[in-house]
């Protein structure tokens, strides 16, 4: 388990649904993974991503995915992407990354509650 935090640390996590409405391959990743294009309604608008998902997702079957992000970390540079958010996920028994997503379809750019 990791160090306990202050709720004055959870409270500076932004944490977002948004749906992926594109999917690209990313053949210059270190391990296989793909680069999406997130939306996350009008207040954020569109996000970038990269996720190594390809073990459970097809590229065609993420489109219009909804799906659960980190959305106030600071740009990262993978590889010659440049990711503005962080796709949460859970690792499955091989390590293989299963994503967190909301059971009923919500409004894009929705808070965490």
């Amino acid at each position: 388990m990791k160090p306990e935090i202050t709720w004055n640390d959870f409270e500076k996590i932004d944490i977002r649904v948004g749906t992926i409405i594109e999917v690209n391959d990313f053949p210059k990743a270190r391990k296989p993974a793909y680069q999406l294009q997130i939306d996350f309604g009008v207040e954020i608008g569109i996000k970038k991503s990269s996720a190594q998902i390809t073990d459970h997702y097809k590229k065609e079957d993420l489109v219009g995915k909804q799906i659960i992000a980190v959305v106030n970390f600071p740009r990262k540079q993978i590889g010659n992407f440049m990711s503005e958010c962080l796709v949460l996920g859970l690792l499955g028994e091989t390590n293989d990354v299963v994503l967190l997503s909301p059971n009923f379809k919500v409004e894009n750019g929705q808070r965490m509650a």
